[in-house]
């Protein structure tokens, strides 16, 4: 099956070649590279992708401004057709902000931004985005935010946890997130929002390959739906 996805880039994307990079690394075929002002998504994806940054220079909210802009729309129609979205660190944020995911992404309670590896339980084996994992299985993985601690109130917190929507979880909360909270599904499965940056490490020279499990079991799992 020829493997189809996208990546969008927002003024003040700044992860968005190494997303490429690692969708072309694993799939063999690069990606389709959408700017944010496009009012159309090209036909047939099978994946699509918001990479890190500061879209907007992360002005008035980090990916306040992203969530408005026009391939938004067709994103949120894609997700509604059941086509997978993820969304990593600022992409995560504009998620959140389009309300495709639940809750929001404050300020880290340190005040300070956190650059350096980060361990992760995997706590949902069974989405497209994790098959490649076990659950419970604790991964590395590079984060790099200033505003990456999850909050949602308690009622929706009880809710995504009842539902196993909560993919990842800090093994050491950096960030004050909820509920060590690092990586957040939709209801239907098809949106993944995370902090963490796995494309970031699918390559051994970059200090590891725990990232490298993560596309290769989405592309497994949408090779075999």
């Amino acid at each position: 099956m020829a493997f189809r996805s996208a990546v969008i880039t927002f003024p003040g994307s700044n992860c968005d070649r190494d997303m490429a990079v690692a969708l072309e690394q694993v799939s063999g075929t690069a990606p389709v590279r959408v700017w944010h002002g496009d009012a159309q998504l090209p036909d047939g994806l099978d994946f699509i992708a918001l990479p890190g940054g500061f879209s907007y220079g992360d002005y008035l909210r980090s990916g306040a401004m992203a969530a408005n802009s026009p391939i938004m729309r067709e994103i949120v129609r894609a997700a509604d057709r059941g086509v997978p979205v993820l969304g990593v660190c600022n992409g995560f944020q504009v998620l959140t902000e389009a309300r495709l995911l639940p809750g929001a992404l404050m300020r880290n309670a340190s005040q300070h931004f956190i650059c350096r590896n980060a361990g992760l339980t995997v706590e949902n084996a069974q989405s497209i985005f994790t098959s490649g994992y076990s659950a419970g299985q604790e991964i590395s993985i590079p984060v790099a935010h200033h505003d990456g601690n999850f909050f949602a109130d308690e009622e929706t917190l009880d809710r995504i946890e009842g539902e196993g929507r909560v993919a990842f979880r800090y093994t050491d909360n950096l960030n004050g997130s909820r509920r060590d909270i690092a990586g957040v599904l939709n209801k239907a499965g098809n949106v993944l929002g995370m902090m963490p940056h796995p494309e970031r490490a699918v390559d051994a020279a970059h200090g590891g390959t725990d990232g490298l499990a993560f596309f290769e079991g989405a592309m497994k799992a949408l090779a075999s739906a």
